[in-house]
């Protein structure tokens, strides 16, 4: 058989609905909701982390994180660690990361060593936009060295403690004048348009795509939409910030919002910033893919887009990212394209999926055999057009707690017996906690049930070599 190519589109801190096509009536992504389009929208993806190295390390190695031992942020993934590439490279791929990756803690790094490969072939890393003296300025300095004084988004907190704490010199130029405040508002970017970090990673994975031969595996690994959010005008004037839609906040949160700092003008900034910032990914994507049709790669190619978690964006008067999980925070995008798949193009799956199905999934599209230790499940029946009447469920898990979120409801439960229950059905949000109310007694308990149910089949025992 000819093997697919494999082109994966993983964005960072994108919510699921940051697409147009996914109900978002303000933003402009009209690449993206063609892609949708053309393949399967999955509408119901949900990370098994809310931040992004045991995200990430868990959606390419199809593990969760507690079984990776990765449940936060700050822990390298080792070296040993079986990831997607090392599956592929037995049967003719050449792997390829561009971009964000993430598998090690920045901060208390010098990018210029070489990274560990972790299974890829080919490797241009930059998990921070233009902070380090990474793949991401090499680039620019080769290419329009004039343009490296403005390219960098902040020198991140973490970092600026190391560098004191080991009396290191920041070499790097950061053009604005705070520190680095992720969340203060919309900036617009101060070099030129073509030497953003959105497009330094479409310029490279362009490159990768236009040299590789045989069957490959390509991450274009996109900073953007995580904040702060800078991005070059040209994308700003796509929107009038003044008629963006604000979120909904129930009374007794509207109430105290502008006095805990969340006002209209700073949660219209930062809509406009981020969308901005997936308008530009929406637009160097467009670029990717006529890449693939130039090449004639088009029809053998699965397109995949997803991201590693999403943003609060204002919701629960906060931004970022992590506890407990809220839609905002642990549903993203999952786009599938693959003409000769013969998927149910255009089709919404409703079902609940995990990100770490879509290892397995990749592998059953290859004609690989999926490994035992994998703890995802093949979505590839649901791209073909099946009902799953399960309606399924994800878990997501960090340090101290875990969560499950099923079709109509969220249920979280920590280490010293702490749990809660939010019912989607009425409450999308996720605002007001039900698990004292009696009528949800019920639900409640079924859902501990299914939490445990879920805790015992992701047990993946070592094979015993005879009886005894």
């Amino acid at each position: 058989m000819e093997r697919p190519n494999v082109l994966i589109l993983y964005t960072d801190q994108q919510r699921h609905d940051a697409l147009g096509v996914n109900g978002n009536a303000d933003i402009q992504t009209p690449v993206l909701d063609r892609l949708a389009g053309e393949g399967v929208n999955f509408d119901h993806c949900f990370v098994q982390n809310p931040v992004c190295m045991p995200s990430r390390a868990s959606f390419l190695s199809g593990r969760y994180p507690s079984s990776l031992g990765i449940t936060h942020m700050g822990v390298p993934l080792p070296e040993d660690v079986v990831t997607l590439p090392h599956l592929l490279k037995p049967y003719g791929y050449r792997s390829s990361n561009i971009g964000k990756l993430h598998f090690l803690p920045h901060a208390t790094r010098d990018h210029r060593v070489p990274h560990p490969m972790y299974g890829f072939d080919h490797l241009e890393i930059s998990d921070e936009p233009g902070a380090y003296e990474d793949a991401y300025r090499a680039w620019v300095a080769s290419i329009a060295p004039e343009q490296l004084d403005g390219l960098s988004a902040g020198l991140p907190p973490g970092a600026d403690v190391w560098y004191r704490a080991l009396g290191l010199e920041d070499t790097v130029p950061h053009p604005h004048k705070w520190a680095r405040q992720d969340y203060r508002g919309t900036t617009s970017f101060p070099a030129a348009d073509d030497v953003t970090h959105t497009a330094f990673v479409a310029e490279r994975t362009i490159n990768f795509l236009q040299q590789v031969r045989g069957p490959f595996l390509c991450i274009a690994g996109f900073y953007s939409p995580h904040p702060p959010w800078i991005v070059p005008q040209r994308w700003l004037d796509l929107y009038d910030r003044q008629s963006l839609a604000l979120p909904g906040f129930p009374p007794e949160v509207e109430a105290r919002r502008e006095a805990a700092g969340f006002t209209d003008d700073l949660l219209l900034s930062a809509r406009h910033g981020y969308y901005a910032m997936v308008s530009e990914v929406d637009w160097h994507v467009g670029r990717l893919l006529q890449a693939l049709e130039d090449r004639g790669l088009a029809d053998n190619t699965i397109v995949i887009l997803t991201s590693d978690h999403g943003e609060w964006l204002g919701e629960h008067l906060r931004w970022g990212k992590g506890y407990p999980g809220a839609d905002a925070v642990s549903r993203v995008p999952l786009l599938v394209r693959w003409p000769a798949g013969k998927l149910h193009s255009g089709h919404r799956v409703s079902e609940v999926v995990e990100a770490l199905d879509v290892l397995p999934t990749l592998l059953e599209m290859a004609g690989i055999q999926v490994p035992p230790h994998l703890q995802g499940s093949s979505l590839l029946p649901l791209l073909h057009g099946a009902q799953d009447d399960s309606q399924g469920s994800a878990m997501m898990e960090a340090n101290g707690w875990k969560t499950l979120r099923t079709a109509d409801f969220r249920y979280l439960a920590h280490d010293d017996g702490r749990e809660s229950l939010w019912d989607l059905r009425t409450d999308p949000r996720e605002y007001h906690d039900v698990s004292g109310d009696r009528r949800y007694g019920e639900a409640l308990s079924e859902h501990r049930h299914l939490l445990l149910q879920r805790l015992l089949s992701m047990e993946r025992p070592l094979p015993r070599t005879w009886i005894y």
